[in-house]
């Protein structure tokens, strides 16, 4: 099942990737210029970006890496400890679409700083992710 492994790799990139990507592309939107990031071509590329990429990956992502488990593996302790850091990362993603409800509606105060910290700490979650995978410390 090599493939399996390449699906999961794949979008879990893709994924990532989105994650990285989206709460700096919200922060940009709800800049200075807002009015103009909403209007014409623009304004449905945050919430497509989200809903046709970033959300579909994540589905790949922890549905191939379930099936994965179901086939390859037993529970491993850093299995555990890679699943709630995942779970940590699902609350991410909900949180950049909630963002980018916010910053399409009028009242987009206090958007920025709030993707800034979504950023972060996805970033965190991220490395922790990379490292319990490689490493399998328990």
């Amino acid at each position: 099942m090599p493939w399996l492994k390449l699906l999961h790799i794949t979008s879990v990139i893709v994924w990532c990737g989105a994650l990285l990507y989206l709460p700096a592309a919200i922060a940009a939107a709800a800049g200075p210029d807002r009015a103009a990031a909403f209007e014409g071509p623009r304004r449905h590329v945050l919430r497509a970006v989200f809903t046709l990429v970033a959300t579909p990956a994540a589905l790949l992502a922890i549905g191939s890496g379930t099936a994965i488990f179901v086939f390859y593996g037993p529970l491993a302790p850093w299995l555990i400890a890679k699943l709630a850091t995942v779970s940590l990362l699902v609350l991410g993603h909900a949180a950049c679409g909630a963002l980018i409800l916010r910053a399409e509606s009028d009242t987009g105060g206090g958007v920025r700083g709030r993707c800034w910290a979504i950023a972060g700490t996805s970033l965190l979650w991220l490395a922790g992710i990379a490292w319990l995978v490689l490493r399998k410390p328990f």
